[in-house]
C-alpha cells in the first residue's frame, strides 16, 4: 500500500510539474493585447441601433433573421468582458473569412512581466459557429479541447441552458472584412429572453428590489405630488437599507432610484413589480436641477452594475446626441454623469468613504461639484466651433476642470489621500 501511495504521489507530482512547465512555456514577455478599457460613444450608438433593429419583444417564435453587427462593437465588447471579468484585455481581429479573438491575462503571483496570451479563430460557417484553431502563447491547443473547457466553465457557472439556446439559435456566421462587420443569421427563440431575464434578476435581487421600492414609496408618501425634494434626503435612507449584503442592497437601491428618475415602468422589466407600491411622483433635484439628479443616479447605477467605462460612454454619447438633436451639449450634465459614475464605483469597490458620508448630514455639494458655471446648451455647430470634440485641447481643458472639482471633494479623493 505504501508503495502504491508513493507511486500515486510521484505521478501526481510529475503531472503538476508538467502542467507548470507547460504554463511557463505558454507565458510571454509581451502582451498580445495592450489597450485601455475605454468604450467609445460610437459603440453605444451602434449597440442601440442593433437592439432597435432586433428588438426581441417584436420578434416571433421561429422567425429567421439576419443582422450585421459592426466589428468595432464586438471588439470593444470582447475587451469589456476581458477587463471586467478576467482582469485582462481583449480584442477581435478580422481576417479573410475568419475572425480571431485575442485575450491577454496577467497570471497572479508570478514575479516580473509575464503575460498569458490566448488566440481563438472562428471561421465562416453555416450552422453553429465552431473554433477552427487556438493557441496559448506559442502552444497550439486542439479546438475541441478549448470548446470542452469553455462549455465546462459555462456549465459550472450555471449558464449551460442559456449557452445551448444561444448556440443553437445561430444558423450562419460570415465576416465582411471590407465593411468591418459580422453577419449573423439566427432563428429567434423566445426562451432566450426569459432566460436572460432570469439571469438579470435572480430571486435574491428580487427581494432587494422590492425592499428598495417599498423604502422609496415610504420616503415619498408624505410628500405632495410634484414637490421638489433634494436628492440627499432620499439617497441617504435608500442606501442605508438593512440586510445581509450591504453592497448588493445599495446596488438594488440605485437601480430602483434610476428606474424612478427615468420614469420607467418597473413591471416591464420585472413583472412581479406590478403589485409593488408605487412611489409618489416628486421632483428630485441635485444642485437645484432635476436633470442633474437624473444624470447622477443613472450614471451611478450604470457604474455599479456594468462598470465605469460603460457609464462614461453612455453619458458622453447622450451629450453628443443632444448636441445634434436635443437641448444641446451640456458640460454640467457631463459633470453630473462623472460624479454619478465615481459614486457608483464607491459602492462597488470603496465603501469606507461612502459609509462616512452616510453617517453624516450630507448635502448636494458633497455628492457633485459645482455645475452652474459650466458651458451648456451647445448645439452641434457651436460645440464643434468652440470645443472641436472629445479629445481636443479645448474639450480636455473643460473636462480636466470637471475632474479637478470632482476629486477635490472628500468623498472621491483617491484612497491614498483619504
Amino acid at each position: 500500500m505504501k508503495r502504491l501511495l508513493a507511486w500515486l504521489a510521484g505521478t501526481l507530482l510529475l503531472l503538476v510539474l508538467a502542467a507548470g512547465g507547460l504554463l511557463l512555456l505558454a507565458l510571454d514577455s509581451q502582451p498580445l493585447v495592450s489597450r485601455s478599457e475605454t468604450i467609445s460613444p460610437n459603440s453605444v450608438a451602434q449597440a442601440r441601433w442593433l437592439f432597435d433593429t432586433n428588438d426581441p419583444r417584436r420578434l416571433r417564435a421561429g422567425e429567421a433573421r439576419r443582422t450585421a453587427i459592426p466589428a468595432p462593437l464586438i471588439d470593444e465588447g470582447v475587451n469589456y468582458i476581458a477587463t471586467r471579468f478576467l482582469h485582462g484585455r481583449g480584442a477581435l481581429v478580422m481576417g479573410e473569412k475568419s475572425a480571431e479573438i485575442r485575450l491577454t491575462l496577467r497570471p497572479p503571483l508570478l514575479p516580473g512581466e509575464h503575460f498569458l496570451n490566448l488566440r481563438a479563430t472562428l471561421q465562416e460557417a453555416e450552422g453553429e459557429p465552431r473554433i477552427a484553431s487556438a493557441r496559448i502563447g506559442s502552444l497550439p491547443v486542439p479546438p475541441a479541447l478549448l470548446e470542452l473547457i469553455l462549455a465546462s466553465g459555462i456549465r459550472l457557472a450555471g449558464y449551460d441552458k442559456e449557452w445551448n439556446l444561444a448556440r443553437h439559435a445561430i444558423r450562419e456566421l460570415k465576416f465582411d472584412t471590407a465593411r468591418r462587420r459580422v453577419i449573423v443569421g439566427y432563428v429567434w427563440e423566445p426562451a432566450l429572453l426569459e432566460r436572460a431575464r432570469s439571469i438579470a434578476v435572480n430571486p435574491a435581487d428580487l427581494v432587494r428590489f422590492r425592499s428598495a421600492q417599498e423604502t422609496l414609496a415610504g420616503l415619498l408618501d408624505h410628500k405632495a405630488s410634484g414637490a421638489k425634494v433634494v436628492l440627499p434626503e432620499v439617497l441617504g435612507p435608500m442606501l442605508s437599507i438593512d440586510g445581509d449584503d450591504q453592497r448588493e442592497n445599495r446596488r438594488a437601491a440605485l437601480f430602483i432610484l434610476a428606474a424612478y428618475l427615468a420614469e420607467k415602468d418597473l413591471a416591464s422589466l420585472i413583472p412581479e413589480a406590478a403589485n409593488w407600491p408605487r412611489p409618489r411622483p416628486v421632483m428630485l433635484s441635485l444642485h437645484g436641477r432635476y436633470d442633474s439628479a437624473q444624470h447622477f443616479i443613472i450614471s451611478a447605477t450604470l457604474a455599479a452594475w456594468a462598470g465605469e467605462p460603460i457609464a462614461d460612454a453612455i453619458g458622453l454619447y447622450k451629450e453628443l446626441n443632444d448636441a445634434r438633436h436635443g437641448s444641446g451639449f451640456s458640460f454640467a450634465d457631463l459633470a453630473a454623469d462623472r460624479a454619478g459614475t465615481a459614486f457608483g464605483e464607491l459602492i462597488v469597490s470603496r465603501p469606507a468613504p461612502l459609509n462616512r458620508l452616510l453617517d453624516s448630514r450630507f448635502s448636494d455639494a458633497d455628492l457633485a461639484p459645482a455645475l452652474a458655471d459650466l458651458p451648456e446648451f451647445l448645439h452641434e455647430k457651436e460645440f464643434r466651433l468652440r470645443f472641436g470634440g472629445p479629445g481636443s485641447p479645448a474639450y480636455q481643458k473643460i473636462f480636466g476642470e470637471i475632474e479637478r472639482r470632482l476629486f477635490a471633494l472628500p468623498l472621491y479623493r483617491p484612497a491614498r489621500e483619504s
